[in-house]
């Protein structure tokens, strides 16, 4: 084995990681690469203070681009070992992971990378075909088998949670912090990361609905609007602890959820207003009726052509060399 990875391999890797959902799609990561380990770092300059002042959506996405990661390096003939939050006296080191020919290989990894380019967040209206029960166990394995609990909601627990978003939209009108720090990501045409106009959706003729409209600019509130599907399908992705291993964790149980669900013709959206607030997260947990805590509230759709959002060149996302 050579003792640094070749470069061709890091740029398919990277290119995987970085296709990883984050919220507001901020690409919150940084990559070191040394010889066979590749070290998972927050990016501190593209945190959300206002919403995320914890950091836990930013450890989330960071464990769904290590999960990318491990799966592209299976493509490659890579078996994966790693470690999350490995040293608590280094808080922004996410994730280490260490990749070296096996021989054995992971179909299932290796068919889940696959899916990474078609993995897309879909905030248009679903049909009104409830997901059928195989592909609901399919999920709910992908979770359990990286640490996680997917939890269905049926109706009643759904409305709840519908109330619990208008709770968190009413807190939010006096927040100039919050609706600021959203317009700086959201809106407009963006060519390497945000969410671009584009790509918000339609707006719900009905509120609350369960879909999060993360309009900010005046253009943006006058889209078309159209109704949203009156059952939807509604997951919540929870973890039995909190630290910040668990949160990456909890991102790595994410991305295997989405990219199984993209196998099965399924899209993702997300209703996370809730979880932004500590005491609305422990209610839509009490919910599951189990211990825990929640990380993402996952709306679940047929899916549809789509573009991704763009993301920044992978020459970003790791170290200058001095010149």
């Amino acid at each position: 084995m050579s003792d640094q990875l070749p470069a061709g391999d890091i740029d398919i890797l990277l290119a995987a990681a970085v296709a990883a959902p984050s919220m507001h799609n901020t690409q919150p990561w940084r990559f070191e690469i040394e010889g066979h380990v590749i070290d998972v770092y927050l990016d501190g300059s593209r945190t959300l203070p206002a919403e995320d002042p914890t950091g836990r959506a930013m450890r989330i996405a960071a464990g769904a681009a290590s999960f990318n990661l491990r799966c592209a390096a299976e493509t490659l003939g890579y078996g994966t070992w790693y470690g999350l939050s490995p040293y608590p006296e280094e808080p922004g080191l996410l994730a280490r992971i260490v990749l070296e020919p096996d021989g054995i290989g992971n179909d299932e990894l290796r068919d889940l990378a696959a899916q990474i380019p078609y993995r897309h967040t879909d905030r248009k209206p679903s049909d009104s075909v409830p997901l059928a029960e195989n592909v609901r166990v399919e999920l709910l394995r992908a979770a359990y088998a990286e640490g996680a609990e997917l939890t269905w909601f049926g109706a009643a627990e759904i409305d709840t949670v519908l109330d619990l978003v208008l709770d968190a939209d009413l807190r939010e009108i006096s927040d100039w912090h919050r609706r600021a720090e959203r317009a700086h990501w959201v809106g407009g045409d963006r060519a390497a990361d945000g969410i671009p106009s584009s790509a918000l959706g339609p707006r719900s003729a009905t509120y609350p609905a369960a879909v999060r409209d993360m309009g900010t600019r005046p253009l943006d509130r006058l889209r078309p609007e159209t109704r949203f599907e009156a059952e939807p399908d509604i997951a919540v992705l929870s973890t039995e602890h909190d630290g910040p291993a668990d949160q990456v964790a909890a991102g790595a149980a994410l991305e295997r959820v989405l990219l199984t669900a993209t196998r099965a013709g399924v899209s993702a959206s997300f209703l996370n207003q809730p979880l932004e607030y500590e005491d609305l997260r422990r209610k839509v947990q009490r919910l599951t009726q189990r211990p825990g805590h929640a990380d993402m509230i996952i709306r679940f759709g047929r899916t549809r052509s789509h573009p991704a959002t763009a993301r920044r060149p992978i020459a970003d996302f790791v170290p200058k060399e001095p010149s």
